[in-house]
This record gives structure tokens, C-alpha cells and sequence, in this order.
């Protein structure tokens, strides 16, 4: 719509009739006997000039502020809402192919549970949140793949599908979780969240097979054969370097035990700390074999468990009637190490090659194509 311009009443003044003859201004000039004012000749022009002024300040000023304040009011609610759809990533009932029992050991209750949020909340419970992308992808193609195996290999088909303790895979549920992660549970659910989904549906295969994925938190240097701390030898689950652990939290351990207190959990009688004697043999990787103590001889396995110490690799100091363990690495130390695949995705290694170097000689396959029988059901 155009406006009508604005036309100052100075201009709109009529003309008079008659104009004055030369002699008559020259006398009213000589009358007033003033100079006159510069101020009061610009009349006639400085009122339309303070009006265009104003209109052209309006302009300037007002108009694209009605233009950009509503723009970024609903720019910013848009950010909001694309804002709070990135801090709660959902994982849909649809992109899971089946669900997993989860018997709870503190209800006595079995939750039914899609895969792949199983498999979130799985890696939300065995791994730091804050740890690299790429190794928390390789916990979930670690913990997607346990549970596969799990239902392959199923003894008792009334029972639930898994437990959700360390004798299986340790799982929260989402109160829990938003319980002990607190204000930071958005956040971190969505990191992890995100890289469940980057592997969706993936897990790791053996000559066609789903594996056993053992992992633990901490290694001391290098993994362990399964056969040296389990009783069976398993091609894809062999000692391989891991120097990414040494500079970890939970690294080296140190608990001392008086010993009266070491003859309890070991169920044996012991000499005098003077004249007790122990002799340490050593797997390849360092952890202790076989431990002989007074007359008898455990392994490194029975000592670990029955003293609760972190770690199979373990050195005795003995001082004041006290025995003092002191430990390398945390876990049993076979398959892959937590803090390892951490280290590596620090150093820019993919999860592929992280759970391959781990996991020695697998593939990665699609729960789809690796056991479609599981699917169908």
C-alpha cells in the first residue's frame, strides 16, 4: 500500500491576492528597524525537514526491530526444541528385533526389554560415561553381543534371559540410572545412547559364531589367555599388549592383611610370619599362576577371589605379622580391557579396530545375518 506524502501546512498556505510592489517591502523593512532572523526565514522549510527526520529514524529504528524480534523469537524456541531433541535420544521399541528378560536381584521382578535399550543401559552401568565415543561403541558391540550369546546358548528356557549382576552383564534401569547419574543424566544417556545406535544391531563373530565377549576394567600392561585363568582355550580370547592402562585410575592396588586374617580366607593354617614361606609362578602375561604358601598351593584365581583383590597379578610384601598384596590391573584380564580401548580411542582408533585388536581374529556381523533363527522368534 503507498502512502500519501506528507505535505507541511507551510506549503498549503494560500497565495495572496495581491503582491507587495518593491517600495512597500523596502518601507515595512525600515519600520521594524530588526534584522531578520535566520532562524525565522527557515521556518517555511524546517518543519517538512523534522518530519522526513523522524520518519526516516522510524524507519530505520522501529521497523526492523518488528522484523527481527519476532525472527529470533522463533529461531530460539526452534533451538530450544532441536536442543532438547538432542539431549534425550530415544531408542525406539521398532529398532529392536527382539527383547531380553532382565531378572532384577534387588525386586525379585523380570523387566522386558527391547535389545538395543537393554544394550544402553548396559554400557550406562559397565563403562564411564565420560569415556571416548569410540570406546564406548566397542562396550556396546561387547554387551550387544553377550547377550546374543547368552540366547543361543540357553539352558533353562523357563528362566529369565539374563541376570543383571557381574555374573552376567550389570544393568540399570532408566529410574536408577537418572538416580546415580543425577543432574548430568541427559547428557550422558544421550552420548551413550548415541553410540549404541552407531552400532545397532552389530556384534562380533568367530568363524560365523557369536563370541564369548569377556571384558574388564583394567589390565596390567597385557591381557590373559583364557585358558590361564579359565579352564578353556579360546582362539579369539589370546594375551595381547595393553599399554593404555598404566595411567589409569585404577591401575595399582595395595591391601595388607594380618595374618591370621589370610589363613581364615584361604581356609589353611599358616607358620609364624618369620617362618613362612611363598613361592609366586607366572603366566605369560605376569599374573600369578600359582601360588605355593606355607604347604599349600592355589592359584592365582583362588587367591584373587578368596582375598577380593583387583587383580590376579599381585606381589607379597611381608611386615609386622601382616601380609601386604600389592596389584596390577583390575579384573580377570581376559578379552578386553575397559581403560585399554579407552586409551586407544584416545590415540584416534576406531571401535573396529579397538574390539578387533582385543578380540583377535573376528568380524563384525548383523545380529540379522549372524543368527536369524534369534530374530524370527
Amino acid at each position: 500500500m503507498k502512502k500519501k506524502p506528507i505535505v507541511p501546512k507551510a506549503l498549503k498556505k494560500k497565495k495572496s491576492k495581491k503582491s507587495q510592489s518593491k517600495s512597500e517591502k523596502l518601507q515595512l523593512l525600515q519600520k521594524n528597524k530588526q534584522p531578520l532572523s535566520l532562524g525565522k526565514l527557515a521556518l517555511p522549510w524546517k518543519t517538512p525537514a523534522v518530519v522526513f527526520l523522524v520518519s526516516l529514524l522510524t524507519i530505520i529504528l522501529i521497523v526492523p526491530s518488528a522484523v527481527v524480534v519476532p525472527f529470533m523469537s522463533d529461531n530460539s524456541s526452534k533451538g530450544e526444541a532441536v536442543e532438547k531433541a538432542a539431549a534425550d535420544t530415544k531408542i525406539a521399541m521398532g529398532e529392536s528385533p527382539f527383547s531380553v528378560e532382565v531378572a532384577r536381584a534387588s525386586t525379585d521382578k523380570v523387566e522386558n526389554v527391547p535389545l538395543e535399550t537393554y544394550v544402553s543401559r548396559v554400557v550406562a552401568s559397565e563403562a564411564p560415561a565420560e569415556f571416548e565415543m569410540e570406546a564406548l561403541k566397542a562396550q556396546a558391540l561387547a554387551a550387544r553381543t553377550y547377550i546374543v550369546n547368552q540366547l543361543l546358548h540357553q539352558e533353562n528356557k523357563d528362566a529369565p534371559d539374563v541376570t543383571d549382576t557381574t555374573g552376567d552383564q550389570v544393568y540399570h534401569n532408566e529410574e536408577e540410572l537418572r538416580e546415580t547419574m543425577g543432574s548430568d543424566y541427559n547428557k550422558e544417556m544421550n552420548k551413550i545412547k548415541k553410540a549404541v545406535k552407531a552400532t545397532k544391531g552389530e556384534i562380533l563373530t568367530y568363524e560365523n559364531t557369536p563370541i564369548t565377549p569377556a571384558y574388564f576394567s583394567t589390565s596390567n600392561g597385557y591381557t590373559e589367555d583364557s585358558e590361564d585363568y579359565w579352564k578353556n582355550k579360546v582362539p579369539y580370547l589370546r594375551s595381547v599388549k595393553s599399554p593404555w592402562d598404566k595411567n589409569t585410575p585404577k591401575f595399582m592396588d595395595q591391601q595388607i592383611f594380618a595374618l591370621q586374617e589370610v589363613e581364615k580366607k584361604l581356609g589353611t593354617d599358616l607358620p609364624s610370619i618369620e617362618q613362612l614361606s611363598m613361592e609366586i609362578a607366572r603366566t605369560d602375561s605376569n599374573r600369578v599362576s600359582k601360588l605355593t604358601i606355607g604347604s599349600d598351593t592355589y592359584s592365582g584365581r583362588e587367591v584373587r577371589e578368596a582375598l577380593e583383590l583387583r587383580s590376579s597379578d599381585f606381589s607379597i610384601e611381608k611386615k609386622n605379622n601382616h601380609l601386604i598384596f600389592t596389584t596390577k590391573g583390575f579384573g580377570h584380564g581376559i578379552g578386553m580391557s575397559q581403560y585399554g580401548a579407552n586409551g586407544m580411542a584416545k590415540e584416534g582408533k576406531s571401535y573396529e579396530k579397538i574390539v578387533k585388536h582385543y578380540y583377535q581374529g573376528v568380524k563384525i556381523s548383523t545380529v540379522n545375518d549372524a543368527v536369524p533363527t534369534l530374530v524370527s522368534k
